[in-house]
């Protein structure tokens, strides 16, 4: 790896933004292992940054393309003077993490710019692969782990959480002028989602159609959690305990009727703490059979994760495992070769004699 870009203080940075984001995060990241603690505290900080840069800023338009600028000079190994992108830069060259991953986070937020209608749950979906996929298969490329099967799985754990989200957020998005809610459910519901986004409120009609984004959301964190075991043994009672903090707040939502419109869902600190030490109990348990393949909305995300190859000598041996197929048929055919001409050999030998 060339010289680092990070210094001590750009991934304590890093570390304040997970804190002040987002508390469930924090919580779950203090029992993954030190060294990969410190690369995810590097990731959230850039998609953090990113994230605030859309939302805060007075031209979401012209901040997106800013952080398409910033993301091509990571890449080329110039990152920007932001703590962030310089640790970024360092994360995405131990990890191997490809560009399509951070700029497919950045057409969600280029979505949120262009106000993108969903009309239906698959376009929630995708769009949740997009904004919160996408970050589940980067974390699981910093545990160092590129299976396909298990990038499936985070997809889906982080569709899950950016439903929980929208389910938790209806209320303060609908004020901003946001709507992530299916519109086809809430036409379904006899809701008018242009007249619920003029004067947001509650009603039963509306509980309705959070009760199906909340549903949509525990089938995802079942998908998801046969993936864990695919984990290093060290860093899967911290995605355990995220997904159960993060599953609570549905809890909370249904506890509370599905009122997300004159209330907002929180976990605290001892709830927190509970949840964290049940995803320690996850850990040790066995693991579930996997839940097939990606979700047609998160299949881009797997597919844009080549495997990595194993470290090898300046010779690259390990190349020719693409092609071991191949070799096969090749050695085959040279020894079909060669038994030929000894037997044509043997043959003009005993026609001489």
């Amino acid at each position: 790896m060339s010289e680092r870009f990070a210094s001590p203080a750009d991934l304590e940075a890093c570390r304040r933004a997970i804190r002040g984001g987002s508390k469930s995060f924090y919580a779950a990241s203090l029992l993954l292992p030190s060294g990969v603690r410190a690369d995810a505290y590097a990731l959230y900080g850039f998609c953090r940054r990113a994230d605030d840069a859309v939302d805060d800023g007075r031209n979401p338009g012209a901040a997106c393309i800013d952080l398409s600028r910033r993301l091509d000079a990571i890449y080329a190994g110039r990152p920007g003077p932001d703590p962030v992108d310089r640790a970024f830069a360092d994360l995405v060259e131990a990890r191997a993490i490809p560009r399509a991953l951070p700029g497919a986070l950045i057409e969600g937020f280029v979505w949120d710019a262009q106000g993108r209608r969903f009309d239906t749950i698959g376009d929630v979906r995708a769009y949740g692969a997009r904004v919160a996929g996408t970050v589940g298969v980067m974390m699981t490329l910093v545990m160092g782990v590129r299976d396909p099967h298990a990038l499936a799985r985070a997809s889906d754990l982080g569709v899950a959480m950016q439903l929980t989200n929208i389910a938790r957020d209806v209320g303060e998005d609908a004020r901003a002028g946001r709507l992530y809610l299916p519109r086809q459910w809430m036409e379904e519901a006899g809701l008018d989602p242009d007249a619920f986004l003029a004067a947001p409120c509650f009603s039963p009609q509306l509980a309705q159609v959070i009760a199906r984004v909340l549903d949509e959301a525990d089938r995802l964190y079942e998908r998801a959690r046969p993936g864990v075991a695919l984990l290093p043994s060290g860093c899967r009672a911290a995605i355990h305990a995220a997904s159960r903090i993060y599953r609570d707040i549905g809890g909370q939502i249904r506890r509370a009727g599905f009122d997300s419109v004159t209330r907002r869902a929180a976990t605290s600190k001892r709830r927190k703490l509970a949840l964290a030490a049940a995803g320690l109990l996850d850990a040790a348990g066995a693991g579930r059979q996997d839940a097939g393949g990606p979700l047609a909305e998160t299949r881009f995300l797997v597919q844009a994760v080549p495997p990595a190859p194993p470290r090898a000598p300046d010779l690259a041996w390990w190349r020719l495992g693409e092609h071991w197929g191949r070799m096969f048929e090749i050695l085959h055919a040279l020894e079909q070769r060669e038994q030929a001409a000894l037997r044509q050999s043997m043959a003009s030998r005993q026609r001489r004699g």
